[in-house]
């Protein structure tokens, strides 16, 4: 079977909601042990629930990215990691006038310093296996200019640059390290963020959103979650160091 991950056990943080939860249940098909990383507990239990029910393996972790010292103590007891996925992250919409210092320090503990966190936490263990795969999720915003994403651009620029330097350093180790880069995907959070910021006209702005994508729609948390699956397969062995857009024409075709 192609992509299959029989045998393989894959971290993946942000796994409640969204595109974690997709990549979990994707990767929990595929055969893998899915280990859940969130900090919404309840969240945890239904997605490990569905998981289980379809005779799948899921274990459980309510763990906070930006805790280097509770990320170590989660991992300590494990005995293999095959996979590392830095889903976890946050959102803001504001450029550099309307952001304040402390929406910056909150954006930069999660969105980079939680995947510094947890990358650091499991080298030990993939260095002493001389293999291991590590995809972080980045954005086009890291790439592109996306108008009042001055924060979380940045941050996203950052993740960018970390795949590329642990690629680089690790590569001896047997360790690949990648990056996907999304476009807008429809998630909770975009029904959420249009629920509060434009009530009653969810479904006018909801089809703005859509067509900023050159393809004329939003992605969907399953569309990334294959391309997760194949980023983090052996079929990918030959990927390295390489970020790999999943926007619907927008980096190449939005002008």
């Amino acid at each position: 079977m192609k992509f299959n991950l029989s045998q393989k056990h894959a971290l993946i943080t942000g796994a409640g909601s969204g595109i974690g939860k997709a990549i979990a249940l994707t990767f929990a098909q595929q055969g893998a042990t899915v280990h859940l990383l969130d900090l919404d507990q309840d969240k945890l239990n239904t997605l490990a629930n569905t998981i289980q029910e379809a005779n799948g393996k899921a274990v459980l972790h309510r763990c906070d990215v930006q805790d280097f010292s509770a990320l170590e103590q989660t991992l300590k007891p494990l005995e293999r990691l095959d996979i590392l996925i830095n889903n976890a992250g946050i959102a803001h919409v504001g450029n550099l006038e309307n952001t304040d210092e402390a929406v910056l320090d909150k954006l930069y503990d999660v969105n980079i310093k939680g995947v510094f966190n947890c990358s650091k936490a499991v080298l030990p263990l993939f260095k002493k296996q001389q293999k291991g795969c590590i995809l972080n999720m980045a954005s086009i915003a890291g790439s592109v200019a996306v108008a009042d994403r001055f924060a979380y651009s940045m941050t996203k620029g950052a993740v960018l640059a970390m795949t590329y330097s642990i690629a680089k350093d690790y590569m001896a180790d047997g360790i690949r390290c990648n990056s996907i880069s999304p476009a807008r995907i429809h998630t909770p959070f975009v029904d959420g963020f249009l629920e509060q910021n434009y009530p009653g006209k969810e479904a006018e702005m909801f089809e703005k959103l859509s067509k900023t994508q050159p393809i004329g729609r939003m992605g969907t948390p399953q569309e990334v979650a294959d391309l997760a699956l194949y980023l983090c397969s052996d079929e990918a062995g030959f990927i390295t160091g390489t970020d790999v857009p999943i926007d619907g024409g927008f980096i190449k075709l939005n002008s």
